[in-house]
């Protein structure tokens, strides 16, 4: 077997398998999708987070360097989405639905288990700050540019405050830095909980992917797709060499800057309506077509 056909069988099918089930699930039996979600965001996803920095201790100098990397390749996202959707004179609404799709990846559900079958434990402690980063990004300016400019700082605050994984981060840090640990009591179940996430995530994923509709706008749901797999990679390369990312963090930050568009970005375009078909389209076409491109952006990253 070639390395692209073992990298795609072992890294990217497993992904596809456990949300390919959830994914008929949804369609045959329209479970509520909000209650799962709930539980992926609330309670397994801070798991995950605080586990993962305290497992695998990050360096204070690479947890500034991620962080640096996820708002300098989200923000150059949304600066050449923006510019692109303003060279085709697109509607305010339909700029927006753009913008977003184009900044926020979908480093929860697929990033983090991408990196956890490619690079291991080690690479999963990097990309959650790219995930926590981009959460954080998606509730104070991803709704701001949803809602043109509506949203109010007090909203944007109080979005971040609602964010979990924030506070599983804040306490690793607190722990990592006065080199305590939680007692066993409450470190097992926090333990467990985070061992779960990722299937309930990919879970997550395919119920999501079955409530997705048709594409229209096919050559801009193109483009946007070129952009988010294609162009994507390429800036994350770019700032990870900037930045001075080697390694395993390197890894874990290019595979983030990888990802198809967010599923996210289809609530904020319903909530908002900012072309809620076109946002659903490219998170459609993006994550179907995604192991096209990242198969062989793995083989060059080094996995096996």
């Amino acid at each position: 077997m070639s390395l692209l056909a073992l990298i795609l069988v072992n890294n990217l099918l497993p992904i596809f398998l456990v949300a390919g089930a959830a994914y008929l699930f949804g369609r045959l039996f329209q479970p509520d999708l909000k209650t799962v979600s709930r539980l992926a965001f609330y309670i397994f996803s801070p798991c995950l987070v605080f586990t993962s920095l305290t497992e695998n201790h990050l360096p204070v100098a690479e947890f500034w360097r991620m962080a640096a990397f996820s708002l300098a390749t989200i923000l150059t996202f949304g600066v050449a989405a923006g510019l692109f959707g303003r060279l085709l004179r697109l509607d305010r609404r339909t700029l927006a639905g753009l913008v977003v799709v184009t900044m926020f990846g979908n480093g929860g559900n697929y990033g983090l288990s991408l990196n956890l079958f490619a690079f291991g434990p080690e690479a999963v402690s990097r990309a959650v700050v790219y995930y926590i980063t981009s959460t954080v990004l998606v509730y104070t300016l991803g709704v701001t540019i949803a809602s043109s400019g509506h949203a109010s700082l007090r909203q944007s605050v109080l979005s971040v405050l609602k964010v979990p994984a924030i506070y599983g981060m804040l306490l690793a840090a607190a722990l990592n830095l006065f080199n305590r640990e939680l007692p066993l009591p409450l470190l097992r179940p926090i333990d467990l909980m985070s061992k779960a996430a990722i299937p309930v995530m990919l879970i997550v994923l395919g119920l999501q992917l079955a409530q997705a509709r048709r594409p229209e706008r096919i050559g801009l749901v193109t483009a946007s797709s070129v952009f988010q797999l294609v162009v994507g990679p390429i800036i994350g390369l770019a700032f990870a060499a900037w930045l001075g990312l080697r390694g395993v963090a390197r890894q874990a930050a290019v595979v983030e800057a990888a990802m198809p568009t967010a599923v996210i970005t289809t609530i904020l375009a319903v909530e908002y309506e900012i072309d809620p078909v076109f946002v659903t389209g490219v998170v459609l076409v993006t994550t179907l077509l995604s192991p096209l491109t990242l198969t062989p952006l793995l083989a060059y990253l080094g996995a096996g």
